[in-house]
């Protein structure tokens, strides 16, 4: 079933042995929208870093108790992954940019991994053989559900609102759709775009860029919340 991917922030992580944390941040691949990592606060003897833990380990939502079931033991979800292991594009920059002192974006990395204006702001004192090879070092297409909602739309034609949400399949953990509030630019509701139509996220600038016209996005489904407290139709 498709969900609305902000939906399981703060979700706890039930283990059979209690609750062993929860849900912080939910970190996608931009170039074939699956879900990689949950990244999980296990509680604070971790001095507040936080744990990866892969969707194929978490049982079926529940929807109504906020809460994922794990087959795993509280200690076994401590034993997980640091976050700081597989970081998302802007954490990663951040940390190459603390590392030289540099101050201000460095470079962004497109949907395709193409790199932005090619400006390595505030590392002039690297060459462009060491620049390369200290991008290269990263994942270009990982990406952190908290940093990217509020990014621009930017369609063809110029910008269509900005992203609110992802729709995401609650079985295969794929993202199908973006979904795109348009309020502020006069059509006053919530349209879904193919998350194959997105061609680029920019880090730098905090936009994404969509293969369609603003005419089609406009003329696109719109999204409605469904009410999960209704009861089932029989």
């Amino acid at each position: 079933m498709q969900r609305r991917l902000s939906t399981f922030k703060n979700y706890t992580i039930e283990a059979p042995d209690g609750k062993a944390g929860y849900v912080t941040d939910i970190l996608f691949q931009d170039d074939d929208w699956k879900l990689r990592w949950f990244v999980i606060n296990a509680g604070s003897w971790l001095f507040g870093r936080d744990l990866l833990i892969r969707p194929a380990a978490l049982g079926r939502p529940d929807i109504r108790e906020h809460a994922f079931p794990v087959a795993l033991t509280i200690a076994e979800v401590q034993a997980s992954r640091s976050s700081n292991s597989d970081q998302p594009v802007f954490k990663q920059m951040e940390q190459n940019l603390n590392a030289y002192g540099a101050s201000g974006p460095m470079w962004d990395i497109g949907a395709f991994g193409g790199y932005g204006n090619g400006s390595f702001n505030g590392m002039s004192n690297i060459t462009g053989q060491q620049q390369y090879a200290e991008a290269q070092a990263f994942d270009p297409h990982l990406r952190g559900m908290a940093q990217v909602f509020g990014y621009a739309v930017h369609a063809l034609d110029g910008d269509i609102g900005h992203l609110e949400d992802f729709l995401v399949d609650d079985e295969t953990w794929q993202i199908d759709h973006a979904v795109v509030d348009t309020k502020n630019w006069g059509f006053g509701k919530h349209v879904l775009v193919p998350a194959s139509e997105i061609k680029s996220v920019n880090w730098g600038e905090q936009y994404i860029r969509v293969d369609q016209t603003r005419y089609a996005i406009k003329c696109g489904p719109s999204w409605q919340e469904p009410d999960w407290a209704a009861p089932p139709v029989l």
